[in-house]
Order: structure tokens, then sequence, then C-alpha cells
């Protein structure tokens, strides 16, 4: 059993985290914001005012934060994880960032005796509750087997998928993948409706067949009925497809329907629509049938 920092206690990381402590490691957890703390706290994760405190003599440290900076700042910045880890103690990000941010990171850690690795996650937040999500991880393969214990606390697929970064290029291919699936959702639900089918008969005869998906399965429900709070957030996916983008764009890689359905995922940030679920794609589909209608 592991002594575990746990900094990011939100959608994902708060049930990370109590999984961690039901499979007998003893974690600490640390968030930026009063509220994220009461409730890791309600949730029973023993929590810390500062990350010196989240850390202290722990043996693995976590990260599962929102984006690169948030990384950065907290992995490296003053009084965060570099400056106060314990000797020999291994950090992992579980963050969906850069690859080039995981792998400037990962070098400053190296460096300084602390074995890294980059290790994102796919399953949403009902993988996360499960314990059932999806680990991609960049990082030498030693370090991995050695925490295998607690990466399985999280998740049923482990997966070394290369060197550090190669975890979160996987992940941004993930995200590219659930973005283009839940795209197909939006306008399947949209062609059914102005056909005037029963969608959710027809969504359930689709997910038996070779149309089915992970996102059929766990998005049908909550889009058929209108409910977008969010499992995953769409200024979070929002920020994962412009990772893609971004790394797309340096390698000199067309991504034609990627790059449409990202102009989708950046107009429902823009029109305020961020904090919904990333189902929520389906009102743009909708709202541009109605546009072309009228």
């Amino acid at each position: 059993m592991a002594t575990i920092g746990f900094i990011g206690l939100g959608v994902m990381g708060r049930p990370m985290a109590v999984n961690l402590i039901a499979a007998g490691h003893q974690v600490v957890g640390a968030a930026r914001s009063a509220a994220t703390l009461e409730r890791a706290a309600a949730a029973g994760i023993p929590v810390a005012d500062s990350v010196a405190e989240t850390i202290a003599g722990a043996d693995v440290v976590i990260t599962m934060l929102p984006d690169s900076p948030d990384v950065e700042h907290v992995a490296l910045g003053p009084g965060g994880i570099l400056e106060n880890i314990a000797a020999d103690a291994v950090y992992i990000d579980m963050s969906t960032i850069s690859p080039d941010v995981a792998r400037a990171v990962a070098r400053r850690f190296v460096g300084a005796g602390h074995p890294a690795l980059d290790a994102p996650v796919s399953g949403g937040e009902a993988g996360a509750i499960e314990g059932v999500l999806s680990i991609m991880i960049g990082g030498d393969a030693g370090t991995i087997e050695a925490q295998r214990g607690v990466l399985e606390a999280m998740g049923s697929t482990i997966t070394h998928v290369g060197p550090t970064g190669a975890g979160q290029v996987v992940k941004a291919a993930n995200q590219l993948v659930v973005a283009a699936h839940l795209q197909a959702l939006a306008e399947a639900v949209t062609f059914l409706e102005s056909q005037g089918a029963d969608v959710e008969t027809a969504l359930a005869a689709i997910s038996r067949g070779l149309g089915g998906s992970t996102v059929i399965d766990r998005k049908s429900a909550a889009v058929l009925a209108g409910e977008f709070g969010p499992g995953f957030r769409v200024d979070l996916h929002d920020k994962d497809l412009r990772i893609v983008e971004h790394a797309a764009a340096t390698s000199g890689t067309t991504l034609p329907v990627t790059s449409l359905i990202a102009d989708f995922m950046h107009s429902l940030v823009a029109d305020g629509h961020g904090r919904l679920d990333h189902s929520a794609l389906v009102l743009r589909s909708r709202e541009l049938n109605r546009a072309a209608s009228s």
C-alpha cells in the first residue's frame, strides 16, 4: 500500500481518490477551491491546505488538473510539488495536457531523481466512480510496473503506450475519437427526430450493431432527457481538441473531420455552454437544423 498525495479533487479526481482509499492506500488530497475541498472531505478524503502538507512523506504524488498551465504551476511553481516532494517519490500526472508540456515537466522531475509518468485517463465521471478508467501511460516501463497497484485502484485498463509524452499523444487521439462519436450521436438524434422515428428505440437498435459505441451507451439517456449536467465538460473537451489541433499543425497533419467538430465545440464554449456535458453537441446540431429550416 502506498502513501499518496493527490492534487485535484474535481469531478474526476474525487472518485479516483476515493477508490485509492477503498483499495487500502493512504491518501491526502488538495484542491484550489473551498467548495471542492468540502465535497472531498464529505466523500471521506483527508484534505490538506497546501501542496507541501498534501505530499509530505508521500511515496507517490498524483495530479489531476484541468490544463497545461495548472500542471506547470502546481508541479514546478513556487511552493509546488518539485520543491516539496520526498526523496525517491514518484510523480504521476493524470491530467490531460499538451504532450510537449508533459515531456518538459517529466524532464524536470527525472532530472531531480524522481520517476515521472504521464498517465491521462478516459472513461468520464462514470468510469472514475466505477474504477474502470482506461489509463494511457507514457514513461518508464519499470516505474509503471512498480505503481501498478496504485493504477489498478483507479482503472481496469492500464496500457504503456510509449516514452514520456506518449500518454498525452494517445489521450489526444482518444479525445478526437470521442468527439467524433459524440457528433455522430448528435447528428443521428437530429436525423431520427426529423424523420419522426422513436429515437430511444432506434438508438437501442443501433447500439447493438456495428454503429454501437460506449458514447451511445453512456450518453443516450441523458441526451434524450435533455440533461446536460457534466460528466465531462464542453470547455475541457474544447481544450483537448485544441491540443489535437496544435499537435497536428506542428506535424503538418490534416484532420478535416476533427477540425469541423472542434469548430462546433469551440462555438458551444463561445455561446456560454462550456459548463455543460460534451454531449451538448446535440444542441448545436438541432440549432443548425432549425436555422436551415427557418
